[in-house]
C-alpha cells in the first residue's frame, strides 16, 4: 500500500475513533457509581469500550477507504482482479483478537476475584425475596427485621439472598452488581457503599404480574446514624406486645 493510501486510512481511522470516543464519553450511559466493587466493574467496562473503539476505528477506516477507492463504475461489469490469501494477515487477524479477548478475560477475572473478597468487620444482611416484595433481616443486631435495606457508608455488607417462590434478582444500579435470588439455595453478594443517600432496589428477573412494583428503598447511612437506627428499631420491637 502506498504512503498516501496509508495516510488516508489512518486519518479515517482517527476520525472514526474520535467520534466513537465522544459518543462514549459525552453521553451519560451509566448511573452514578457508588460502591467500591462498582469501581472495578466500571474499570473493566471502560477497558472493553476502549478495545471496541479501536476495533471499530480499524474496520471503519478500511471499509470507508475501500468503498471510495475501489468502487466500480455503474457500467463496469468486469470481474475484479484475482486475490489470493495472505498468510501474515491471516495470522494477525487471528492473533490480535485472541490477545484482546484474553486481556478482557484476565481483567474480568481479577475484578471478580477482588469483588468477592470479604472483610472481617462486614455487615451481614439476610435478604428474602417473594412476590412482590423484599424483606431484610440483620442477624448481628438481634435478628432485627426491616422492609428497608439500611447500609453503612464505607462498610462492606454481605447479602445472603433467598427466594420463597420464584427466581428474583437483586439490583441497585448505583452499586453495579446484580445477583439472582433462587428458590432452594442461598446466594451471596458483597457490596461496599461509598456515598450516603437513598437508592432504589429493583427486581430484574421477570417474576410475575407485580414484577414492576417489586422495589424497596436502600438507605446508606453514616455508622453512628446506622447504630442509632438499629437501637431504636430493637427497642421498638421489644416494646411491641407478642
Amino acid at each position: 500500500m502506498r504512503r498516501g493510501a496509508i495516510v488516508r486510512v489512518v486519518t479515517i481511522g482517527l476520525l472514526a475513533a474520535a467520534v466513537a470516543t465522544a459518543v462514549a464519553l459525552l453521553i451519560p450511559w451509566l448511573p452514578a457509581q457508588e460502591s467500591k466493587e462498582g469501581e472495578r466493574i466500571d474499570l473493566v467496562f471502560w477497558f472493553v469500550i476502549a478495545i471496541c473503539i479501536a476495533v471499530f476505528a480499524v474496520v471503519a477506516a478500511v471499509t470507508v477507504y475501500s468503498v471510495v477507492k475501489f468502487r466500480a463504475r455503474p457500467d463496469d461489469d468486469s470481474d475484479g482482479p484475482p486475490i489470493h490469501g495472505h498468510t501474515g494477515i491471516e495470522i494477525a487477524w487471528t492473533a490480535i483478537p485472541t490477545v484482546l479477548v484474553t486481556a478482557i478475560a484476565i481483567a474480568s477475572a481479577v475484578a471478580l476475584a477482588e469483588n468477592g473478597k470479604l472483610t472481617s468487620d462486614r455487615l451481614q444482611v439476610d435478604v428474602t425475596a417473594q412476590q412482590f416484595a423484599w424483606h431484610f433481616k440483620y442477624p448481628q443486631y438481634g435478628g432485627l427485621e426491616s422492609n428497608e435495606l439500611r447500609l453503612v457508608e464505607g462498610r462492606q455488607v454481605e447479602l445472603h439472598l433467598r427466594s420463597l417462590d420464584v427466581i428474583h434478582s437483586f439490583w441497585v444500579p448505583e452499586f453495579r452488581q446484580k445477583q439472582d435470588a433462587v428458590p432452594g439455595i442461598v446466594t451471596q453478594l458483597p457490596i461496599t457503599p461509598t456515598k450516603v443517600g437513598t437508592r432504589t432496589l429493583v427486581c430484574t428477573e421477570l417474576c410475575g404480574l407485580g414484577h414492576a412494583l417489586m422495589r424497596a428503598p436502600v438507605i446508606v447511612m453514616k455508622e453512628d446514624d446506622f447504630d442509632r437506627w438499629a437501637r431504636s428499631q430493637q427497642q421498638g420491637s421489644e416494646g411491641t406486645p407478642g
